[in-house]
């Protein structure tokens, strides 16, 4: 029975390693690739960090030149009519 056993674990190590090997070759690969896709994310991420940048101080400098146009244009003033808005109703009762 003892020789079945290590019989067994031999033949279960013998193909186990070769599988384990091209797992792990498999795995490196995979691992290689994510790498890559991890750089080109950073390298796009930076990029982006920039454009946001550059988009932030052009909103800045948009809302000042904003700011400064409504402080240039006058305000107008609001012309009053001679006739009021509203007419008060007159009481049509009569006293004696």
């Amino acid at each position: 029975m003892r020789k079945n056993t290590a019989g067994g674990l031999i033949l279960a190590l013998a193909l186990g390693l070769p599988m384990a090997a091209c797992q792990d070759t498999k795995t490196l690969k995979e691992n290689e690739q994510l790498k890559t896709h991890v750089t080109e994310l950073e390298k796009s991420n930076a990029d982006l960090e920039n454009r946001i940048d550059g988009l932030t101080k052009e909103n800045a400098a948009l809302a000042a030149d904003n700011e400064k146009l409504k402080a240039a244009v006058p305000k107008k003033k609001s012309a009053k009519s001679t006739k009021p808005k509203h007419h008060k109703a007159r009481s049509r009762r009569t006293t004696s």
